[in-house]
């Protein structure tokens, strides 16, 4: 079987591919991404993931690896997340008075939340906390895709990388490292397999919503310890989902064959219509489409704040940068705050919001000429520690700030994983915002306990069955 996104491979390449994932250090330099000295500091000066150890020798800490333990209040999976800070306090609250203070540490678009909604929008700023920890296996792979991935297709396509993050220690060159970022981002570790029931709301500019509750199921393939780098078969993950309420929608349901490479394969995704009975390829699920449970708040490539193919964007990594970013949001996310606790008019109730000062890669992607998408540009704050997209700004055709996407993470400390806990998708002009994953008011967080049910679950015929429940 050929290696993902690359049917050209020769044998002796997957040869060489099959040394590397095994661990061996003989890597040719046709295809090393960085030497092995330098893969060496992701032991030493940088993180497994490739940020910086060392603290800033003021208001950011060392990264002394993260928080891998649950609490003793965690005892069961899918349990709702004990806060393991709860006697932590804000800081300082930065508002619309004084933002200029702290004018180095906003971004954009939080400076246009701040203006938007003056009297409301606050940040609540505590003690950094470097939490970000993932298994000593994904450590490990990245380690190795260090020494030997690399992108082609103009940075549309990536080989030789499994279950770890691709590209921990960046290019020199700035276009190249702004596309590694990006696959980073795409391809973090979140989990192997998860099921979850959370719900998605569009919350109007008087505050009120209508919860859409829906049961998703995702297997990471990249991330399967029972597979190796030739048998991804170019798939990245797959999603189902199967939404529950309300009746009007209820059995509707979605599957996604994500692959890893878009320029050789384009995404799959079929839609089962409860009313019709019958599934149906759908095969604009991708880019600017509208997600119709967002009520035209989050288009397809909007979630987990960007997804998909990179191939539309000119991507440049603009430097690193010290910012507040939405970080360890237990409180944010706890079944003591209910939905009408959290959600207010304009955005979400800052006394349940948690901010920390965290160092960020700065990304900036521009549409190529020629290509189609209703952002003009966008702006990444990636985080150091995770690949993850902190926050997102994003522009209109005419280059005016337009939408501020956040993810308020946490860290699972279950497996560890840190990722989101709930994303928030800002319209500024509506005055409106879409929120996605939210599990307060259900019985169970994300569940990570199950093994994953395998390749042959994920059809459209599982889509149908679990469209009919």
């Amino acid at each position: 079987m050929d290696l993902p996104g690359s049917s050209r491979v020769k044998r002796g390449t997957l040869m060489l591919a099959s040394l590397c994932a095994a661990g061996g250090l003989f890597v040719s330099s046709a295809f090393a991404a960085v030497s092995v000295s330098k893969a060496e500091q992701l032991k030493t000066i940088l993180t497994p993931m490739g940020g910086e150890r060392a603290g800033n020798g003021r208001d950011i800490p060392p990264w002394r690896g993260g928080l891998s333990m649950p609490p003793e209040e965690y005892t069961e999976p899918g349990q709702h997340h004990p806060d393991p800070y709860p006697q932590d306090k804000p800081l300082f609250t930065v508002t619309a008075e004084n933002m200029g203070q702290y004018s180095d540490y906003l971004t954009d678009g939080q400076k246009a939340l701040f203006k938007t909604y003056p009297d409301t929008f606050r940040m609540p700023v505590y003690q950094t906390r470097r939490t970000a920890a993932a298994p000593e296996w994904v450590y490990e792979n990245t380690y190795k895709n260090a020494l030997r991935a690399e992108l082609a297709d103009g940075g549309n396509s990536l080989l030789y990388s499994y279950a770890g993050v691709p590209f921990p220690i960046l290019s020199s060159d700035d276009k190249q490292a702004g596309v590694e970022a990006v696959w980073n981002h795409i391809t973090r570790w979140r989990g192997t397999y998860l099921q979850i029931q959370a719900s998605e709301v569009a919350v109007y500019k008087d505050g009120k919503f209508t919860p859409t509750t829906v049961e998703q199921q995702v297997e990471f393939n990249y991330y399967r310890q029972d597979k190796t780098i030739e048998d991804l078969d170019n798939l990245l993950f797959y999603y189902l989902s199967v939404t529950k309420a309300p009746a009007r929608l209820a059995g509707g349901a979605v599957l996604v064959h994500e692959p890893l490479n878009q320029a050789n394969d384009a995404r799959q995704a079929w839609g089962y219509n409860a009313g019709q009975r019958r599934v149906r390829r759908a095969p604009n699920l991708a880019y600017d489409t509208p997600i119709a449970a967002a009520d035209g708040l989050r288009y397809a490539d909007d979630t987990d704040i960007y997804n998909g193919s990179p191939d539309r964007y000119e991507w440049k990594l603009r430097g690193k940068r010290e910012i507040y970013v939405p970080y360890n949001n237990y409180r944010l996310t706890s079944n003591s705050a209910s939905y009408n606790d959290i959600l207010r008019p304009g955005h979400l109730n800052p006394e349940y919001t948690r901010y920390e000062k965290h160092r960020v890669w700065v990304v900036e992607g521009t549409l190529k000429d020629g290509k189609r998408h209703v952002y003009s540009k966008r702006v990444f704050y990636i985080d150091e520690d995770t690949w993850g997209i902190s926050v997102a700004d994003q522009y209109d055709m005419n280059g005016e700030l337009w939408r501020v996407s956040m993810a308020y993470m946490k860290t699972y400390y279950e497996l560890p994983v840190t990722w989101t806990g709930m994303d928030v998708f800002h319209d500024l002009r509506d005055r409106r915002y879409h929120v996605q994953g939210m599990t307060n008011e259900e019985p169970e967080e994300i569940d990570y306990s199950s093994p994953p049910p395998g390749d042959r679950y994920f059809t459209p015929a599982e889509l149908r069955r679990r469209g009919r429940r």
